[in-house]
């Protein structure tokens, strides 16, 4: 590296250091978002949507 190992590597240690550094709390903060998002909305019902039959939408009398 031309004389200039001893500055090249160590910034790259601290570089690869500090992105998993980055990674590991940001993937435990999404995590504890993700279970206190789960707790909330976890009750909540589904709605079931019925679908109507074409006969029973249509009326019988014409609309002018």
């Amino acid at each position: 590296m031309g004389g200039y190992g001893h500055f090249v590597w160590p910034a790259f240690i601290f570089t690869l250091v500090s992105c998993f550094t980055l990674y590991l709390k940001t993937n435990k903060e999404f995590k504890k978002e993700e279970k206190m998002f789960l707790n909330e909305f976890k009750h909540m019902q589904t709605v079931k949507i019925k679908a109507v039959k074409e006969k029973e939408a249509l009326s019988s009398s014409p609309i002018f």
